[in-house]
């Protein structure tokens, strides 16, 4: 769950301008045989390093490859990294055990060309296990000349090869030499000199820097999942008693017994980076290549102990429930930074926590948060743990209009300001008078509890357009099955309704548990919505500055919105996924 922000430089753009870029050395380009550049990951002389992506080729792919090889069509070259640094790399290959390499002994890194070299591998020295639907169970039918994955472990017949005989020459020739027809024992031996000959081009690239390698790595894997930062902090950091990646992870999943294991390795490294006393940047984050494996093994130790003081602050003060709720994920990374300093805050400081949470979601001040505010993030964090009473954040607070002008999207900020209030509120439901299960709505990949107070049906009938409609204080959690009884009914219908059945105190009880004002109740009665909008916007606005810790009077100071004309939030893609715009199952 990572927000988008202001481009952080990578790691040429943070290098110092006086500090050259290394020259980068020639490549040097090589043909050899596909068999042997198996054998070679194998043995250990060309190691996957860690920041390669797992196996993903679907099963169609596979054969593909394999069939491009029996054909002797191109299949691309591969680049290596010859070096002696030690890096983080698989010890296994399509479930093949790698050998340890030689020590002392430049090695070759697999920058390009895993799942070719994979597949090979798979194919070719696979060992018959107790799964028959591996993978690598796969065979070349001489009749048909096609290769099949077959889901048995039983012998196929002579006329359908198995694959990985080919590594067997002295098994292979003398299974095939029981076949009886001559046509098809010439295609058994075609195939076999295909794969001991089929030729691939080698460009290996000799020593240099892993900052150097990381663009090139990038621009070959330009159409895939770019190499993060977490990536090449965990290649650079590696040592058998520490691995990064597999550190961040046992903490996420201790977060997820507390349902934020959804936090993201890039929002936990930098937590780490804070935890060292470096900050939250990408350079800061670099930075920990420098320490041992001891010193980040005690880092991690304080990124969990941190982390968890901050998911039970989210969950018992903010009732934020569960990572996706989170407005933005570099929000944690500065929570994690302010328990870690301050483990015990005292009820002055959790007031000031809270200020500083609510300020920043309702600003949307991490939708574009810059190298520039994480320094001083960092340095504001510092000064409350040394006794200052407040997390400084310089982020503009919106006037109370933006409840009216601000369509409720899952990307919005105002929206996670709402849908964080109302769970604040401890909803209970319009017409059952239960409580609402803010955990599920809050998930944000489930939008079936947020609901238009006024219907979308009954507006569209007033001529009211849909973007209007969809407006963050038309919307209240409501349960499905009451969002059905509702349908498209005008409010002074289906109000008067509940009011009737169980008295207007009550109801007004229920609506200030949804954020409905008695005054908003009082013109939906008259289905008069620009009333309506404007009473609970008000009163959206008086909650959500109580929570920041200002005053109406503060809201002059807040930035100005032009007419009616919608505003655009910061993103917010931890909830990207769901459709823009809320869904009634009755579509009203």
């Amino acid at each position: 769950m990572s927000e988008p922000t202001t481009p952080e430089p990578t790691a040429d753009a943070a290098r110092p301008a006086t500090q050259a870029k290394a020259p980068f050395k020639d490549p040097r380009p090589s043909v050899e045989r596909v068999s042997q550049l198996a054998q070679r990951v194998l043995t250990g002389d060309i190691l996957l390093p860690k920041f390669q992506r797992d196996f993903v080729w679907p099963r169609d792919k596979v054969l593909g490859l394999l069939d491009s090889i029996a054909l002797n069509y191109p299949i691309g070259s591969i680049l290596l990294w010859q070096s002696k640094q030690e890096l983080a790399n698989e010890r296994s290959i399509a479930g093949l055990p790698i050998a340890e390499p030689k020590p002392d002994y430049p090695v070759n890194y697999l920058l390009d060309g895993q799942q070719r070299l994979s597949t090979v591998c798979g194919a070719l020295h696979w060992t018959p296990n107790n799964d028959p639907d591996s993978l690598w169970n796969i065979v070349y039918d001489l009749k048909s000349q096609a290769f099949l994955h077959l889901y048995s472990l039983d012998e196929p017949p002579l006329t359908q090869v198995p694959l990985r005989h080919l590594s067997n020459p002295a098994k292979y020739f003398q299974r095939n030499a029981s076949i009886e027809d001559a046509e098809l024992r010439q295609r058994a031996d075609a195939l076999f000199n295909r794969f001991q000959d089929y030729m691939i081009a080698a460009v290996t690239l000799g020593d240099m820097p892993i900052d150097d390698i990381a663009p090139v790595f990038e621009r070959i894997n330009s159409t895939a999942t770019p190499l993060t930062i977490v990536d090449l902090m965990r290649a650079a950091t590696w040592d058998p008693a520490f691995d990064l990646r597999d550190s961040l992870d046992s903490v996420r999943t201790e977060l997820d017994q507390r349902d934020y294991g959804g936090i993201d390795r890039k929002t936990m490294l930098r937590v780490t980076s804070g935890a060292a006393g470096y900050g939250f940047r990408v350079d800061d984050m670099d930075r920990l290549r420098g320490k041992s494996p001891a010193e980040l093994t005690e880092i991690i130790a304080q990124v969990s102990l941190a982390s968890r003081r901050a998911v039970d602050f989210l969950a018992t003060h903010i009732k934020a429930p569960r990572a996706q709720s989170l407005p933005y994920a570099n929000q944690f990374a500065v929570l994690a930074e302010i328990f870690r300093r301050v483990p015990t805050p005292s009820a002055s400081q959790f007031t000031a926590i809270e200020q500083w949470f609510w300020r920043t979601t309702l600003s949307g001040y991490f939708g574009g948060w810059n190298t520039g505010q994480m320094s001083a993030d960092y340095a504001s964090i510092e000064r409350f743990a040394a006794g200052a009473p407040r997390i400084d954040v310089p982020a503009s607070l919106p006037r109370g209009d933006v409840w009216r002008v601000t369509q409720f999207r899952s990307n919005s900020a105002v929206s996670k300001m709402l849908a964080l209030m109302l769970s604040y509120a401890h909803p209970v439901d319009l017409v059952t008078g239960q409580s609402i299960d803010a955990r599920r709505s809050l998930a944000w990949n489930n939008d079936k509890e947020y609901h238009h107070f006024f219907p979308r049906d009954f507006l569209k009938g007033n001529d009211v357009p849909p973007a209007r409609a969809n407006s963050a204080a038309n919307i209240v959690m409501l349960t499905s099955s009451s969002n059905i009884k509702i349908n498209n009914k005008a409010p002074s219908q289906y109000l008067s309704a509940l009011v009737e059945t169980h008295g207007r105190e009550e109801m007004i009880r229920r609506l200030e548990t949804l954020l409905v004002p008695e005054a908003a109740l009082d013109a939906a009665l008259e289905d008069d919505f620009e009333s309506f909008l404007r009473a609970r916007a008000e009163y959206l606005q008086s909650r959500a500055l109580a929570l920041v810790g200002e005053s109406e009077s503060a809201e002059g100071a807040a930035s100005e919105i032009e007419g009616e004309a919608l505003i655009t939030d910061a993103a917010v893609p931890e909830a990207a996924g769901i459709s823009e715009e809320i869904h009634d199952q009755s579509a009203s």
